[in-house]
């Protein structure tokens, strides 16, 4: 479940780098490096774990697809988290310097 969860975050967040972040402004390229490494780390851990297991890797119980798929979901907000301290680290449209510099006038 985690390499579904991370390889459906890796796609949408590619579709939407490509149609609607053409300047990169909103920095998701760099999400979807993210979820397309976390895609990886679990595509090897599904070759070993089928490696080890047989046909069993493929029956997993109700259980281990639940915990699998908050795993997953745990790592997309943890992207999610890493990406937006990122974003507001570059800005690169400048909105948290012109507020920062409004409250220091009216200081």
């Amino acid at each position: 479940m985690t390499l579904l969860t991370a390889v459906f975050a890796a796609i949408i967040t590619t579709v939407i780098w490509y149609f609607k972040d053409g300047r990169n402004h909103m920095k998701t390229g760099s999400l979807a490096l993210m979820y397309w490494g976390a895609s990886i780390m679990w595509f090897v851990d599904a070759v070993f774990g089928f490696a080890e297991k047989k046909t069993e890797y493929f029956i997993p119980s109700p259980a281990e697809m639940l915990n699998g798929f908050f795993l997953g979901m745990s790592v997309i907000a943890l992207g999610l988290l890493i990406w937006l301290i990122m974003f507001l680290a570059v800005d690169s449209k400048g909105v948290i310097r012109q507020a920062l510099h409004k409250t220091k006038k009216h200081l």
